[in-house]
């Protein structure tokens, strides 16, 4: 497995995908709908944490959203 270099925030991932971020941050809260270690929570020193996404992640969630937009003529 590579070394993860960089995180995408939820806030970033919902831009580039053109998606509502409280969407994806329902659809990320269970963490069995994507694979383990796509998922990061990134801390900063005020006891908080932001949520991110490596790319596995990011692309997991679009194949994800796009499988459950398809019509049922599809």
């Amino acid at each position: 497995m590579a070394t993860i270099t960089y995180v995408r925030t939820i806030k970033y991932v919902a831009e580039i995908l053109g998606e509502d971020p409280e969407l994806l941050r329902a659809i990320i809260s269970n963490d069995d709908n994507l694979t383990y270690g796509s998922i990061i929570s990134v801390y900063n020193g005020e006891n908080e944490s932001i949520t991110a996404l490596t790319d596995d992640g990011m692309e997991e969630l679009g194949q994800m959203l796009s499988y459950a937009r398809r019509s049922t003529d599809e």
